[in-house]
């Protein structure tokens, strides 16, 4: 989120910057008179968002802020002094107490928007406090209700004009972010199990609408006082486990047709001069990517601003390092550490990290001066959004117009008398050569699907089948591809597997502990575990890092053709081309060709060896 640059901000900032009372359910779908641009549930085919039928949909978002907070933390939160640039939201979506809800839903198809990233605090959920007449003085008929009951009417609105809606997890408390300010992680002021539920119960209030499209877990993941989040250390800062195990339960037991959205780590270290500090975003996804119990289901996304940058935390004063900002890069530069910090996710096919980026938040101050560092960096910003023809969602959409002089961010101001102003036209022309700019329209082909497993901590079970079904392999650490997908590597230390797409129905599984399925000896001296003829690897079990048991599964009509030995026990494996990408990092790795499926694994407990595989038998 966005911070007015005048704030002071503090050391060790992780910034960037009508239903009853107990009604168990959200906003009603919209009406089929309702125009939408696309038909849902949404889905993905590489770094592409689909609709049910095939066809593209690039979102192209707003974010509607308030209802995850705008009070700054400190003095009368009845006082809009003690608001975020003096705009208090009175913990709903901005702008109510101003204009008609309908008028400004109407704003946002105005200036291009097809969706729009819906922030809430975990607080919301629970705040049982009506907001004050006042707060809804343009919107009677919100008069009487909860902050979530506002929200419902929202949701409502936004969807039923055909609009899109991403419910965005902001912040645990209402209250704005994003510093050292009790929001700093998912679990920063709550469990992480209660975050878990409060996200179940949002999703199920509106699983019944269908244009409530995504799910994006949580903003700005960042560093609080004392601790760094981490990608993959599977402790209780682990951002990558989190939202992994999140995203799964969403799907299984919430709602199986929404989009998940995973923002890359916001930052990370201690924002002086000589101390480690940066802005990690997507960067560790390259070698640790989420693998989803529903393949087609997971969106990146990463923020930009002009005064943040890719080791400059945005602040000014305090927390400020000699470290460049974005706006101080040129053009040329500041392309290239795009691309490594978020977009090298759309910009390479074919590899298990391989995803649609949704920039889900960048903005700029309409007040900077002409020839001003910030204006060529929007530019410049907007001709890469362009350019790599990513998703994006622009911050915020709504402002006051009496404070503009400090806060000139939005796209379209409301002033008390309802009255409606849009940005400058400087911005103006820039934001509508971007929203003209549709990019890879029509329907998108699907794509093979790669898909990493990693059981470096606990089971990495992602077949949605085998949950269902008892433990396979009672104490090992388990691992097993999606419903719909096939081993088709593993690495010989470190656990590691990769997932392919294949075509077949499973009529069942078959768990291989010893060598009763070998025809032929296709690794002489090793235990091998292959599977019955004709089934395929689905999964694997290890102890520690050794080989417990191979987990196969059985298709309706067999497989067929003949093997040969995959060997990685000395090297790399691997085909040409480097299909599904590096899904082991630093370890050798063994792959069967395109055209072939893993059928066994071999290993040997010899001395000098741990029982890690060793090799693959491709069929």
């Amino acid at each position: 989120m966005m911070i007015a640059r005048a704030l002071v901000v503090p050391l060790l900032l992780g910034l960037v910057a009508p239903l009853s009372a107990t009604a168990p359910a959200g906003a009603a779908p919209p009406s089929k008179a309702a125009a939408a641009a696309f038909v849902p549930p949404l889905s993905t085919r590489g770094r592409y968002i689909v609709d049910a039928t095939g066809a593209r949909f690039k979102l192209k978002s707003g974010n509607w802020h308030g209802a995850s907070g705008t009070w700054n933390g400190s003095g009368d939160v009845d006082d809009d002094a003690n608001h975020h640039a003096g705009e208090n939201s009175h913990r709903i979506p901005l702008g109510l107490d101003r204009a008609p809800l309908a008028d400004m839903v109407s704003s946002f198809k105005e200036i291009g928007l097809n969706s729009v990233r819906l922030p809430f605090s975990d607080e919301m959920i629970g705040d049982t406090r009506p907001v004050t007449d006042a707060a809804v003085a343009a919107n009677p008929q919100l008069k009487g209700k909860t902050p979530i009951q506002v929200y419902d009417s929202v949701v409502a609105a936004l969807t039923g004009a055909g609009l899109a809606v991403i419910l965005n997890n902001h912040t645990n408390t209402t209250r704005w972010c994003c510093g050292v300010d009790g929001n700093e992680r998912w679990n920063a002021a709550q469990s992480t199990q209660q975050w878990e539920e409060n996200w179940l119960t949002m999703v199920r209030r509106y699983r019944d609408n269908p244009y409530v499209v995504g799910a994006d877990l949580y903003n700005e993941v960042r560093r609080d006082v004392w601790d760094d989040p981490n990608w993959g250390s599977g402790d209780e800062h682990d951002w990558f486990a989190a939202s992994q195990h999140l995203g799964d339960r969403i799907l299984r037991e919430a709602n199986p047709n929404l989009l998940i959205v995973v923002e890359g780590i916001n930052w990370t270290g201690i924002p002086v001069d000589g101390f480690a500090h940066g802005r990690p975003t997507l960067t560790p996804a390259r070698r640790l990517s989420h693998t989803l119990v529903a393949s087609g289901k997971l969106v990146y996304s990463a923020h930009f601003y002009d005064y943040t940058g890719p080791n400059h935390s945005g602040a000014t004063g305090i927390g400020e390092t000699s470290d460049p900002r974005y706006r101080d890069l040129s053009r040329d530069d500041l392309f290239t550490v795009l691309y490594q910090q978020a977009f090298f996710v759309t910009a390479e096919p074919g590899q298990h990290f391989t995803a649609p980026l949704w920039v889900s938040e960048f903005g700029v101050d309409g007040s900077a001066p002409e020839g001003s560092l910030q204006r060529q960096w929007f530019a410049n910003f907007v001709d890469y959004l362009i350019q790599t023809d990513a998703d994006f969602a622009y911050w915020p959409v709504v402002g006051w117009s009496e404070t503009r002089g400090g806060n000139n961010w939005a796209l379209v101001f409301w002033d008390k008398n309802g009255q409606k102003a849009t940005g400058d036209a400087w911005r103006a022309e820039i934001w509508n050569r971007l929203v003209a700019s549709d990019g890879r329209t029509g329907v998108i082909d699907p794509v093979p699907r790669w898909s990493m497993l990693s059981p470096d901590h606990g089971d990495f079970v992602q077949s949605s089948t085998l949950r269902d079904r008892p433990d396979w392999d009672s104490g090992a650490r388990k691992a097993a591809c999606p419903d719909g997908q096939r081993l088709d590597g593993l690495a010989h230390t470190g656990n590691r597997g990769l997932c392919t797409g294949i075509a077949a129905t499973v009529t069942g599984y078959q768990v291989v502990t010893d060598e009763r399925y070998v025809t032929t000896d296709w690794a002489s001296g090793y235990s091998k575990l292959q599977c019955p003829a004709g089934a395929y690897l689905a999964g694997y079990a290890v102890r520690g890092a050794a080989m417990s048991s191979a987990i196969c599964a059985v298709p309706a009509t067999p497989l067929a053709g003949g093997g040969r030995t995959v060997w990685f026990d000395r090297g790399d494996n691997r085909p040409s081309g480097n299909p599904g990408g590096d899904f082991a990092d630093g370890n050798y790795k063994g792959q069967c060709a395109p055209g072939e499926y893993a059928a066994g694994v071999a290993y040997t407990g010899r001395i000098g060896k741990s029982r890690t595989p060793d090799a693959l038998y491709c069929r």
